[in-house]
């Protein structure tokens, strides 16, 4: 199964409304917004990082999910789930945890080793939009419904906004 395959069915086995969106295959926030029609904020990131964990513990991966308009807070995310520190991954790493390539990564984990958080403010977008496991099909889906299948414990506050630049 596929990892589009794998995210319709998980949200079909929660009876999540969803809306399948397909485009020209495009892996940048902003241009993929702008096309599907969606406000940036409503777009939700996926960002696999390493976390460095305290007292020499194996490191973790952490799959993080940010709105469109900000940018990934590396130690928030990191103390999200207990580290001191965390990093983009290898981009090999990242691919082996979600079968996906970058650019494509839906909001939801199907692999043990790779946690989930979410920011916060995502909870208050309505519809969250996101690339499903490849970049030419997009996803909307109510927020409601997605915390309903991921979870409320997965929400931290891992995510800075971005500053418009002169």
């Amino acid at each position: 199964m596929n990892s589009f395959e794998k995210v319709t069915a998980l949200l079909d086995q929660h009876q999540a409304r969803y809306r399948v969106v397909e485009h020209e295959a495009i892996g940048q926030t902003d241009r993929i917004s702008a096309i599907r029609g969606n406000d940036l904020n409503q777009a939700a990131k996926a960002m696999v990082l390493e976390v460095t964990m305290p007292e020499g513990a194996d490191p973790r991966y952490l799959l993080a999910i940010v709105p469109g308009d900000c940018k990934i807070n590396f130690k928030s995310a990191a103390r999200a789930i207990g580290g001191k520190k965390s990093s983009f991954a290898a981009p090999e790493k990242a691919q082996e945890l979600t079968q996906c390539e970058m650019g494509a990564v839906p909001p939801f984990s199907f692999d043990d080793r790779l946690a989930l958080r979410v920011d916060n403010r995502l909870r208050d977008v309505g519809t969250l939009w996101f690339n499903a496991g490849a970049l030419d099909r997009s996803m909307a889906l109510q927020v409601a419904d997605f915390f309903r299948v991921v979870g409320e414990e997965c929400c931290a506050e891992i995510a800075t906004p971005m500053t418009a630049t002169a």
